[in-house]
């Protein structure tokens, strides 16, 4: 059970500080151009366009070298990052107002609308763990080719529960991302943080997951993380976000 998708993200940003890091964590307007490469268009067929809304790609990124068939590799517009998605996923390019002082900011959704993450870079964080609470960590991998300095961060699909909630919708949220806070022990966690150590200060790559959500293009009967995990939709997010990489 899990607080709306919205309000988790909201939440998740919200660690989002002024000042410098501490434990690493985090409006539409018109898409300026975007780059993308896919193995489609590496065989002669397909388009290079990442969203309806696009302009022509300006720069390409190398694909990664296990680009599932079917895939494409989208570039960020300042040409940093690289990540690999399905070519049916479109990418919204600004998705909103970016950072100051620059930086990008993404948004992934599926051919039903629905958000299946958002990339975002140039954050300035800072999360304090003022309360700790119960956790579950459903998934867990390091990303060596986003290494810093401070440590190799991880994707991560885990939960937080809020034993003082009663309605059954608000108990849990959980989420997936990229983090470079550390691993939790024992029964009690700190607040989720999906930020990341990223020059020049953090960036996030994530999203959330709402088994009470039942817009169109969710996948049907899903009522568990351990059951989401199982589901096409959750294995191509994972796909995709840990496919983030430099842009060389």
């Amino acid at each position: 059970m899990t607080l709306s998708g919205a309000a988790v993200l909201a939440a998740v940003v919200a660690l989002a500080g002024c000042g410098a890091p501490a434990t690493p964590g985090g409006g539409r307007s018109a898409a300026p151009t975007t780059s993308v490469s896919s193995s489609a268009a590496a065989s002669g067929t397909g388009s290079g366009t990442a969203t309806a809304t696009d302009s022509p790609a300006s720069a390409t990124a190398t694909p990664s070298a296990t680009l599932p068939e079917g895939w494409k590799t989208f570039t960020t517009s300042d040409g940093k990052l690289a990540f690999d998605l399905p070519s049916e996923w479109v990418v919204k390019d600004p998705a909103g107002q970016t950072p100051q002082g620059g930086g990008v900011f993404v948004e992934i959704r599926n051919p039903a609308g629905k958000s299946m993450a958002t990339l975002r870079t140039n954050m300035v964080v800072g999360a304090e763990c003022m309360k700790k609470q119960p956790y579950g960590m459903y998934d867990s991998e390091q990303l060596p080719a986003l290494k810093q300095a401070g440590g190799t961060p991880r994707f991560t699909f885990e939960s937080r529960q809020d034993d003082t909630a009663t309605d059954p919708a608000k108990m849990t949220m959980l989420a997936y991302g990229i983090t470079s806070a550390p691993e939790p022990t024992g029964p009690t966690a700190c607040p989720m943080a999906h930020f990341f150590s990223w020059p020049p200060s953090g960036a996030m790559f994530g999203g959330v997951y709402d088994p009470f959500d039942t817009t169109p293009g969710n996948p049907p009967n899903v009522d568990t993380p351990e059951a989401y995990m199982e589901t096409p939709e959750y294995k191509n997010i994972r796909t995709m976000i840990t496919s983030l990489r430099p842009a060389a």
